[in-house]
């Protein structure tokens, strides 16, 4: 048994030993078949004195994978612009290329099934807000890194394949994109095409706006929202159906606002997530920016691709106060809601 002493010779008195007798031979069978029997008891008390409760592990036992192919759901966050154009990407997964790979699909796309997925709550912390070029370019890029830090993890963690998008700033009248030539106006205070982003100071409008960084940063979410929409394959799924109806045939307006109105939920997510983390998000902020979104709107710029001051409004709202993409899917939403 484990532990025990080795067996000691007895320390007794020397004794003499008689010469046995002789026995029958049916004796001696009985006295071997004895000797048998004894010596399988003692086996199985030893075996048993030897047994614990916990049984032995298999070295080559592993868990069986989870039967579900999304992957768990990243910690949910707190907290209860003039919109760009952005335009189809020209990149189509590659059908022998490896590692991670858009996914072309637009309600049932896989990071808006999850119910509990949202971004985590983080310290965002952002230069005081000039009113200048050089302050711009200060206060986007720093704004930048607070979103590729929120939506970098939450898309790989998706397996898609995310890479920040480079970030532009334009000073003259117009700028040059892959999508064209963009003419800086109203309409164009921020701009995403093909992984680019653009930000024009003399689209900002900061005459009017002044010293109000929640309604700047919320524009900028809105079109970082088109690249987490083009990484994810949102984009390029939701241009499909566009091109297939025409652009400006009923149903492709009614895309093209389903496209928007998503990337007015994800900024919505972004602040919701990050206001009153420790940063310079701070409430006045985000209150400022809850308030901003019904000036906004294909009420205001007369256009039908964006959808109505009241729904631009709605969508971005849903985002910051549930944080849940999945509150965040336009694609599956009835007409009525994205009008």
């Amino acid at each position: 048994m484990p532990g025990a002493q080795p067996d000691l010779p007895w320390l007794g008195q020397p004794h003499t030993v008689a010469v046995p007798k002789r026995r029958s031979p049916a004796a001696v069978i009985g006295v071997c078949l004895g000797a048998v029997a004894v010596l399988v008891l003692g086996l199985v008390a030893i075996v048993a004195l030897n047994r614990t409760e916990t049984p032995l592990a298999n070295p080559n036992f592993r868990d069986a994978p989870s039967s579900q192919d999304s992957p768990a759901p990243l910690p949910p966050g707190g907290a209860g612009a003039p919109a760009s154009a952005s335009a189809p990407s020209s990149e189509t997964p590659s059908p022998t290329a490896t590692g991670p790979q858009k996914v072309l699909k637009l309600a049932d796309h896989p990071i808006l099934q999850d119910p509990n997925a949202g971004l985590q709550n983080r310290v965002c912390t952002l230069p005081a807000w000039q009113s200048t070029q050089e302050g711009a370019e200060a206060f986007f890029t720093a704004a930048s890194k607070c979103l590729d830090a929120a939506w970098g993890p939450f898309l790989e963690a998706y397996h898609l394949p995310f890479t920040p998008p480079a970030l532009h700033f334009p000073t003259g009248a117009s700028f040059e994109t892959e999508c064209g030539t963009i003419q800086v106006g109203i309409a164009t205070a921020a701009y995403y095409c093909e992984n680019n982003l653009y930000v024009p100071f003399r689209g900002l409008q900061t005459d009017q706006y002044g010293n109000n960084p929640g309604v700047y940063l919320a524009l900028f979410a809105h079109e970082y929202g088109h690249h987490v929409q083009e990484v994810a394959g949102l984009m390029d799924a939701a241009w499909q159906k566009i091109y297939e109806a025409g652009q400006n045939s009923p149903a492709g307006l009614e895309m093209s606002r389903r496209k928007e109105l998503q990337a007015q939920c994800f900024s919505g997510m972004f602040l919701g997530a990050h206001v009153d983390q420790g940063g310079t998000i701070s409430r006045d902020m985000y209150n400022k920016a809850w308030n901003d979104q019904e000036t906004r709107g294909d009420n205001t710029s007369r256009s039908h691709d964006h959808g109505t001051n009241a729904h631009y409004a709605a969508w971005w709202r849903a985002g910051a106060t549930s944080n849940r993409i999945a509150d965040c899917n336009t694609f599956a939403a009835p007409s009525s809601e994205v009008s």
